[in-house]
């Protein structure tokens, strides 16, 4: 293949992904609690150099243009998102770090425990506390679900202590994750951590907001520009990869004639 096609090619699937992954981002901008990804690329080496073929000749000039581009593993900002006042008890945001956990199966086996920073809550038929969008049983410290009273009015303070009738009826099972690299998205507005991450249960330095929620962090005007630079270079890599191609076609049609 044209050596320009190879590094082309590269460019343009790098550009198509950080375009889906911008349109994501704007396609949440409004989902309470999300967090935007980042996409990014890392610059490919040499074939000589990438498999450790160091004995064999090189085009020493083809080498310093560079191979291209590849895809690296996204990387996902967690600045904080607006705080926005709600008049639902059962609505809490995180100021600052920190996440709620809650099971997805009903299960309270570290494998399925999940993070998130979605705080809208409520109570389900069995008077458990979920997650008002996923249905998923919020934990508290100790990683138990959390039943309370309808009856009752309730309070939950900035550590996440849950009152009812002024006596302490429960704790959110609020942690952080320092590295934060090894959360993952799992869909939902959820995240998956390692179960040593979970069970370390670092104390987070944010509090709870109740009748509030977290906005997403998302970047409106930031991320529509980055969907159209996206384009764009999609659009400026094809054009020069045509033009290779016409290049290649009048040096074959110029120098490869035949003299008689």
């Amino acid at each position: 293949m044209n050596y320009a096609f190879q590094i082309g090619s590269a460019g343009v699937i790098s550009a198509m992904y950080r375009q889906d992954v911008a349109s994501n981002n704007l396609a949440n901008v409004q989902t309470v609690g999300f967090k935007p990804d980042e996409a990014f690329t890392i610059p490919r080496r040499a074939a000589r150099e990438e498999d450790n073929l160091y004995s064999l000749p090189s085009n020493q000039l083809l080498e310093r243009l560079g191979a291209g581009v590849l895809l690296a593993p996204n990387g996902t900002s967690f600045r904080q998102g607006t705080v926005s006042q709600s008049k639902n008890p059962f609505d809490l945001a995180i100021q600052g770090d920190g996440f709620l956990t809650v099971s997805v199966s009903g299960s309270t086996a570290g494998d399925n425990i999940r993070l998130t920073r979605d705080g809208r809550l409520t109570l389900d038929k069995q008077g458990r506390l979920v997650g008002a969008s996923t249905g998923h049983p919020v934990l508290d410290d100790g990683g138990r679900q959390i039943t309370l009273r309808r009856d009752q009015a309730v309070e939950i303070d900035a550590d996440g202590t849950i009152r009812q009738g002024n006596s302490p009826v429960a704790k959110l099972g609020f942690i952080d994750v320092p590295d934060r690299t090894v959360l993952r998205k799992a869909g939902e507005n959820l995240y998956t951590a390692p179960p040593s991450a979970i069970s370390s249960k670092a104390q987070p330095s944010g509090s709870i907001v109740q009748y509030a929620v977290e906005e997403s962090a998302v970047d409106p005007i930031r991320a529509m520009m980055s969907v159209q630079s996206a384009a764009n270079q999609v659009g400026t890599t094809v054009r020069v990869m045509q033009i290779a191609d016409e290049m290649m076609s009048r040096a074959i049609s110029t120098l490869g004639r035949v003299s008689v």
